[in-house]
Parts: C-alpha cells; structure tokens; sequence
C-alpha cells in the first residue's frame, strides 16, 4: 500500500476513536436578535483587512441583524468546524498519530514482542516509512492495541496526560497551544452573534472531549467526531462505559453531513474546513433554507506554518478547492489573510 493510501486510512481508521429550516417562517418563530456585537474595536484583529474579513463580517452583520431580510433566529444559527487543519495544525501527521505512538511507546514494557513486531517495531523505532507500509491492517491493530481496552475515563485521563507531557516536534509547544488564533477569534466572533459552535471533525470524539472547551471554548457535548463501540458495565457498584476494539462511527466527508443530522438536527449556516474530507459538510451547509456561509482554510504559509493543497498526503485539498472557487465560497489564504497564526507568535 502507498504512503497516499495508507495515510488516508489514518483519516478513516486511525482517528476514528483514538484514534433552516424553511425561509417561510410564522411570524411566532421568528426571534428578534440584539444588535450584533459592536462592544469589540476589532473582533477579528489577527486578520487583514481584506476581502475575505469583510465577507466573514458582511454575512455576520447582515443574518443576525433584526429586520433584515436574510436575519436568522438565534435558534437557528449553527456554525461548524473541523477541527485537523482548520482549528490547529495537522502536520507533519495527524497530531492524533502522535498521541497513539505515544501510547505504544507507554506499553512497551509490558509487551517485549513489540520489538520485532510490525507495526509497533515501526513506532518504537519512529520508523514513519515502514509504519506506512504495514498497511491498513497493521495501522488498525496499533490503535486497538493503544486505545481500546479501557473505561471512557481513563482514556480521558491519558489524554489530558498526553497534552501535559508530550510537545510538537516542530514548534516545541503542547499541541493544543498549535492552534489558529484568527480561527479563535472567529470562533468567539460567531459566539458573540448568538450562533453555537460545534466542531464536526473526523478525530476521535473521546480524544477531542478532553480539552476542546479549554481550547476553543466548546464544550463536550458540541463535539462530533468518529468513535469505537462502547458497553456499559456495572461491576462491584461501579458504572463504567468500556471502549471496545470496534468501529462504531467514521464521521468523515459524507458522515459529517450523517453526523450533523444525527447529533444536531439541524443544518448549519456557517461551515468551515479545510481539506476534501469537509466539502460535505459545507455543500450540507449550502443546502440551508437561510443565507449561509461556506468557508475553507488553504495552507499557503510555507514560511509560518505549512503550504499544501491537492498533492498532500495529509489534508487533501483538491476536489474542494475546485468545487469552492466554482461555487464563491470564501477561500482563506493563510499567508495573506492572517497577520498571525498561532497565539505564540512573537509578532502578533
């Protein structure tokens, strides 16, 4: 199997668990919103003052005004994001790649076979080639025998544990300090409008639960993300809910529109992304019965970040990209759109 492929089962396998309604609306439905947000000098102050702010506030302004023809009632204003590439970083590999090596690494000790063993002989050796190799079997065997076999608590805890310890190997920081700040901002923006933001994201659900809200200020129960099956046990007075070695949900390109159907129930307005796994959600996005916003987040910082799009192995952003400019979303340049891009910078 190619290093392309493989690094495609990681979206699918590997992150998977660790891994408006109408415009005819009664007059009754209708809520009369506050006036957006006029409190912040400049809410989005990590952002240029280009075209691609202006479309962000144009939109904001114009549906959560009161009176306004294209208003949404507070109700109705659901904004989603994925999370990889879009809200933090996602190179050189799926962070959540780094959390499972680390886990492997953890259990070592207890399993000396490892050693000459793939795709753990890979992992131990930060072999990254041959633990491509082994393919979707072998990628699949690491995360069941990394994060499976546990309570939901206790995977909790050794993420939380993950976070505290271990750094990106490129900037030196946790990785949820390897965040965007203008998507921060965003994020708070939105909020301060009345719209409920959500993370819709193909990562494992129990893996973001820990320490999204501290981050981005979502909370636990408006994470959507692929997931393991779990049991409920009841052992010497104890409730416990067990994470087992099996796929339940990849929330992934067309799952995220399944996903969003199924947690939230309603379509949302404003859809962000970055990569050909979220042109689902933002085409979903663009089906809505109000005026709605899609928006996607393209790496063209080499020098800050990362610059890639339709040749990546990791965030593939081609079928999207085209499908974005045919159809005037707004597109995100990185380089130009963003003063700064992480919160740790220097310069901001």
């Amino acid at each position: 199997m190619n290093t392309n492929k493989a690094l495609q089962i990681l979206l699918f396998t590997f992150i998977f668990g660790l891994i408006s309604s109408c415009n005819s609306k009664k007059d009754s439905e209708i809520v009369i919103a506050p006036e957006p947000e006029t409190g912040i000098a400049d809410p989005l102050s990590s952002w240029h003052d280009n075209a691609t702010k202006k479309a962000i506030t144009s939109y904001v302004t114009e549906v959560s005004t009161s009176g306004n023809p294209n208003f949404i009632p507070i109700s109705d204003r659901i904004a989603t994001f994925d999370n990889d590439g879009t809200l933090w970083s996602e190179q050189p590999v799926y962070f959540q790649l780094f959390f499972a090596m680390y886990r492997i690494k953890a259990l070592a000790p207890e399993h000396p076979e490892w050693k000459n063993k793939q795709p753990f002989k890979a992992v131990l050796e930060n072999d990254m080639k041959a633990l491509m190799a082994s393919g979707e079997k072998g990628l699949l065997e690491l995360v069941m025998a990394s994060h499976s076999g546990m309570t939901a608590e206790e995977f909790e805890d050794l993420v939380k544990d993950w976070l505290a310890h271990e750094t990106h190997p490129r900037f030196n920081k946790p990785y949820n300090e390897v965040i965007f700040k203008p998507m921060l901002e965003l994020l708070d923006y939105l909020r301060a409008n009345n719209f409920k933001t959500y993370i819709v994201s193909g990562g494992g659900v129990e893996f973001m639960r820990p320490w999204t809200e501290e981050t981005y200020g979502i909370p636990k129960d408006q994470i959507i993300g692929s997931s393991v099956k779990t049991e409920f046990t009841f052992e010497n007075g104890k409730a416990q809910i067990k994470r087992l070695p099996q796929i339940d949900f990849i929330d992934d390109k067309a799952g995220k529109p399944v996903g969003i159907n199924k947690f939230i129930g309603k379509k949302p307005v404003f859809a962000a992304g970055n990569s050909d796994g979220d042109l689902q959600m933002l085409q979903y996005s663009a089906s809505s019965n109000y005026k709605s916003f899609q928006l996607y987040v393209h790496h063209t910082d080499a020098d800050r970040e990362w610059a890639y799009d339709r040749e990546s192995h990791i965030g593939t952003f081609d079928k999207g990209l085209d499908y974005a400019q045919e159809n005037g979303w707004t597109i995100i340049d990185m380089k130009n759109d963003w003063k700064v891009i992480y919160p740790f910078e220097t310069n901001n």
